[in-house]
């Protein structure tokens, strides 16, 4: 959900917590600025502002960031959120979707040794802007354990801090 301040628009993803309080807000740091030969030309630059920095916060449940769209493609980024648990709203377009979505996913989730969930919204033909869709839930190892296909659905899986923590154990990255 964008915000406006002071004239100037930003990406912006929202967290809430089971009471409805505010948890995390984090802002777009990378923004969505490509030309691809024979597919997608889109500068979001030209409109929105960046954020700058990782948002993390502690849960219950482990340590959680949340990161938006474009955000997944800088692995320094993830890395320095130091999560359990790795958030991404996106609408990646149907040019780098089907090359890169599922990819990208399974690998910062093998990088960061933690869970990935991408949660885009369902693919609409009819939109001035059509998104690849295909919400996605990857464990620490790199299985895809959840995809939501294309189609207005809930996508529900089992996630575990413990998971995680075993790869860790299993395979010492130094993170």
């Amino acid at each position: 959900m964008p915000e406006l301040e002071g004239g100037r628009v930003y990406n912006t993803s929202f967290v809430f917590d089971p009471d409805g309080r505010l948890a995390a807000r984090h802002r777009k740091a990378h923004l969505f600025d490509i030309d691809v030969e024979g597919g997608q030309r889109f500068f979001e630059s030209e409109t929105l502002s960046a954020g700058d920095e990782p948002t993390v916060f502690n849960t219950r449940f482990g340590r959680f960031g949340v990161c938006v769209c474009f955000d997944i493609r800088f692995p320094e980024f993830i890395r320095s959120m130091r999560a359990d648990f790795i958030f991404v709203p996106a609408a990646f377009n149907m040019t780098t979707g089907p090359l890169h979505w599922e990819l990208l996913f399974r690998a910062r989730a093998v990088d960061e040794q933690a869970f990935t969930f991408g949660c885009a919204p369902a693919r609409n033909e009819k939109s001035s802007y059509v998104s690849y869709a295909n919400s996605i839930a990857v464990s620490p190892w790199g299985r895809v354990i959840g995809s939501a296909g294309t189609g207005e659905t809930i996508l529900t899986v089992e996630a575990e801090r413990s998971e995680a923590l075993a790869v860790r154990r299993q395979i010492p990255t130094g993170r």
